[in-house]
């Protein structure tokens, strides 16, 4: 948890210590009452791992499905109108903003055979994606790739891309540096 919470820290220069963290940040509850819908939805609890899941969209307004597989120090930031998918994978120390959508592509259209499918996003290590982002389907986002605000990714993006429009296209690379919301100095183009 300390190494969680100091990560955060790092990437939020608003974050004035571990306590406030723990306290006001959507983003830290919502992974909390992940983890623990998690535990239940690998049990097969399946009704008691939504009904975690719904409590935590309550209180944060961050809705991750209890099968999204989370890895280390994943930090939503603002966190409101984020959805992260039932076969969403994300590694580790990955940034995602408000109103991010790691979602499928046609939820609605046939759904007896998308069950058990893999539909939503892979995020890889140390991923930012900007507020308002979607990104649809069964789709891998390289490690380091910066997904800029807004943007609609539908296709797999490449290690250390940086990804802006609609759709999304390859503008540059990103840097070791961190960038807010994705964007890098040259992303005007």
């Amino acid at each position: 948890m300390n190494s969680f919470l100091k990560s955060i820290i790092n990437r939020d220069p608003a974050a004035k210590s571990k306590l406030s963290v723990v306290l006001t940040y959507p983003g830290v509850k919502a992974v909390f009452f992940h983890q623990i819908a998690n535990f239940f939805s690998v049990a097969k609890f399946d009704l008691i791992a939504r009904m975690i899941s719904q409590f935590s969209r309550f209180l944060t307004g961050i809705e991750i499905h209890p099968k999204a597989k989370i890895g280390k120090n994943l930090f939503i930031d603002h966190g409101m109108g984020v959805v992260i998918g039932e076969t969403s994978e994300i590694g580790d120390n990955v940034t995602i903003y408000h109103m991010v959508t790691l979602g499928g592509i046609s939820p609605s259209i046939d759904s007896d055979n998308q069950r058990n499918v893999k539909r939503h996003p892979t995020l890889k290590d140390n991923v930012v994606v900007g507020s308002g982002a979607q990104v649809l389907g069964p789709v891998v986002i390289g490690k380091n790739a910066k997904i800029g605000a807004n943007a609609v990714v539908t296709k797999d993006v490449p290690e250390n891309a940086v990804m802006v429009g609609i759709p999304a296209k390859n503008v540059g690379v990103a840097t070791e540096e961190f960038k807010p919301y994705g964007i890098t100095s040259n992303s005007d183009e």
